[in-house]
């Protein structure tokens, strides 16, 4: 990907409105199509992009141990590498989730090698609808079990401009 694409100047503006028939947490999108969207871990930044330019970013909150990639369930850690939103769940245990598609084959052949499960079920989400898990997420940065978590209104935007079989790619 071209470093321009996260050069000053590059956002995008958004068309996002409420709509009128529907829950108020399903919004409407009819910008530019995301193209693909960039994790940079390290920075915890989530990038939309239609092409090389970005046309949304958010602050993200990892899984409990974000320092490398995922190698196996419950190490805590949220995945490295390139994967696709495979599937869309409006009624999530958080504010709406875009799931990804980790463990890719790549991930089975080297959990299998190491005699350990990949782990799966990750996605992007917003922040958990339970009291309990919600107490916990606001004291701890880094606190989801390997996802990519972001506040409400922003899961609500990203809901309603990620499609199915968009690209993804998490960077360390």
């Amino acid at each position: 990907m071209d470093r321009r694409a996260f050069g000053l100047g590059a956002m995008a503006t958004l068309s996002l409105s409420a709509c009128a028939s529907a829950s108020p947490r399903f919004l409407t999108y009819d910008g530019p199509e995301v193209t693909s969207l960039v994790i940079n871990k390290s920075a915890r930044k989530l990038y939309l992009l239609h092409h090389e330019k970005i046309l949304k970013e958010y602050r993200v909150d990892l899984g409990f141990a974000p320092n490398g990639t995922k190698t196996k369930k419950g190490d805590g850690r949220t995945p490295e590498g390139t994967y696709l939103i495979d599937r869309r769940n409006p009624n999530s245990r958080y504010h709406l989730s875009l799931g990804i598609s980790y463990p890719n084959s790549d991930d089975i052949a080297q959990a299998k090698a190491a005699g350990v499960h990949p782990g799966g079920d990750i996605f992007i989400h917003g922040q958990p609808n339970r009291r309990k898990e919600r107490k916990r997420a606001k004291k701890t940065p880094d606190w989801t079990a390997g996802c990519i978590a972001v506040k409400n209104d922003e899961m609500e935007e990203i809901y309603s401009m990620v499609s199915r079989g968009t690209l993804i790619t998490l960077r360390p």
